[in-house]
C-alpha cells in the first residue's frame, strides 16, 4: 500500500457545471480529510476548486494552495486555505504541485484541467513522476479523452504499456482507493518512450 500523505487534484474553475461534479468533489474532499491526506490544488476561489478545498477544510483537514502571482493580483486566491504558496508562473506552479504530491487525481475540467492532465501523463512517460495518477470519470465526462488516448496506442503513436500510466475510476471512494493501490511506476518506463 502506498504511503500517501499529499494528493494533487486538477479540476475546474466553472461555476456553471453540473451540480454532480460539486457533490464529487464535495465527497473526494471529505475523503482525503478523512484519512489525513493534505489536498494540494490551484487555489482558486471558485468551482469545483474551491468547492473541493472547502469539503477538506470543513472535515478537519489540510489545503496547500498554489497560484501565480498574476492570479493573486487578479484576487482569484482562496484566502482560507491552510497554506497558499505564490509562484511567478503557470509553469512553476505545476512543477511545485506535482513535486509537493504524492499522487494526482484529476476531477473534470476545462483547457487547464486537460493541460495539467496530459504534462503530469508525459512526466511519468518519460520517467520524470512516478506516483498514480487517476482520472476521476465523473458522468463519463472524460470518456472522448479516454478514447483518444486508446485511438493513440493503437495506431502507434504512443506504446501500448503506457496506457498503464493512469487508472480510471467513476467515483470518490473508488479513486481514492486506487491511489493506495497503484503501484510505483518504473523509471525504466523512460526507454520506452520512443516507438
Amino acid at each position: 500500500m502506498n504511503e500517501i500523505r499529499r494528493v494533487c487534484v486538477y479540476c475546474a474553475s466553472s461555476t456553471k457545471i453540473d451540480p454532480a461534479y460539486f457533490q464529487v468533489a464535495d465527497r473526494l474532499g471529505r475523503l482525503l480529510a478523512q484519512r489525513q491526506v493534505r489536498l494540494v490544488n490551484g487555489a482558486g476561489n471558485m468551482g469545483l476548486m474551491a468547492a473541493m478545498a472547502n469539503a477538506v477544510l470543513a472535515e478537519g483537514g489540510e489545503v496547500t494552495g498554489v497560484i501565480p502571482r498574476f492570479m493573486v493580483e487578479q484576487g482569484w486566491q482562496h484566502t482560507g486555505l491552510t497554506e497558499l504558496v505564490e509562484v511567478g508562473s503557470m509553469h512553476e506552479r505545476k512543477q511545485a504541485m506535482a513535486s509537493m504530491s504524492d499522487a494526482v487525481i484529476a476531477l473534470p475540467g476545462g483547457c487547464g484541467t486537460f493541460e495539467e492532465l496530459l504534462e503530469i501523463i508525459t512526466w511519468k512517460q518519460l520517467g520524470l513522476y512516478l506516483n498514480p495518477i487517476v482520472i476521476l470519470n465523473v458522468k463519463g465526462y472524460f470518456d472522448p479523452l479516454l478514447e483518444m488516448f486508446a485511438k493513440a496506442a493503437k495506431e502507434n503513436f504512443m506504446s501500448s504499456r503506457h496506457t498503464g500510466i493512469w487508472k480510471v475510476a467513476r467515483t470518490a471512494e473508488e479513486a481514492v482507493d486506487l491511489i493506495y493501490s497503484i503501484p510505483a511506476w518504473d523509471p525504466s518506463v523512460r526507454k520506452f518512450a520512443a516507438i
